[in-house]
Formats: C-alpha cells, structure tokens, sequence
C-alpha cells in the first residue's frame, strides 16, 4: 500500500504542476473587450469550443477532477 500511496503523490504533484500550466496559459475574461462593439460574433468567437482556447478550458475541468479525486483518494487512511 505504500508503493500506491508514493506513485498517487507523484501523480497528485505532475496533475498539480500540468494544472497550473494549463491555468496560467488562459485569456482573461477581460481579454474579449470586443464584446462590447458586438465583435464576439466573429469566426472565433463562434467556434470558441473548438479553438485551443476551448480546449484548455475543458483540460482545465478534467484536470480540476482529477486533482480533486486524487487529493481526496490520498486523504483517506488506508
């Protein structure tokens, strides 16, 4: 069980390092100022769910769960 509990902290520790990554690489919400003269209704502001803008927000979700499951699968004593 050690074995496990060392290979889940390593895991837990690259999740958190790919995590913050991932995070920091984001636009911030102010970044669409364009919205206000009705620029959002370009190409990319359409197809933002395919864009890799869309991509990091759903690695950001998954990784969000893993880091979430992980920490709580390693809080528990076994």
């Amino acid at each position: 069980m050690a074995a496990l509990r060392i290979v889940l902290t390593i895991i837990l520790i690259l999740v958190s390092i790919v995590f913050t990554t991932i995070v920091l690489m984001q636009e911030g919400k102010s970044a669409g100022l364009g919205a206000i003269s009705g620029a959002a209704e370009t190409y990319w502001g359409k197809n933002k769910g395919r864009s890799m803008e869309g991509a990091l927000v759903k690695l950001t979700k998954v990784l969000g769960v893993v880091f979430m499951l992980l920490a709580i699968v390693l809080n528990i004593n076994f």
